[in-house]
């Protein structure tokens, strides 16, 4: 089965490398989707693969990289468009 999922994390995830870590085990998984930064502090993630992989995504962000804290991290089903490969997008 496919699932899209947006994901929504908040702690310290701003300039700890937090995107480039998304962004490299997205890829590594096969998921596709987006990343970006919300100017509200958080981390905001749209991840569409395949269930198992989206879940191991998931599971990896709420770890995030060495110098991140993750406090909470939310996910909703989302529906969008498809999406080609794992991007970094700008601050929403």
């Amino acid at each position: 089965m496919s699932m899209m999922q947006r994901v929504l994390v908040t702690g310290r995830v701003h300039q700890v490398g937090y995107r480039d870590f998304t962004v490299r085990k997205a890829r590594e998984l096969g998921v596709t989707g987006w990343v970006r930064n919300r100017s509200d502090g958080s981390v905001e993630i749209l991840a569409s693969g395949a269930d198992d992989a989206v879940e191991a995504l998931i599971d990896a962000c709420r770890e995030g990289p060495p110098l991140a804290r993750v406090d909470h991290l939310d996910t909703q089903a989302a529906e969008s468009g498809p999406v080609k490969g794992f991007t970094k997008r700008f601050t929403a």
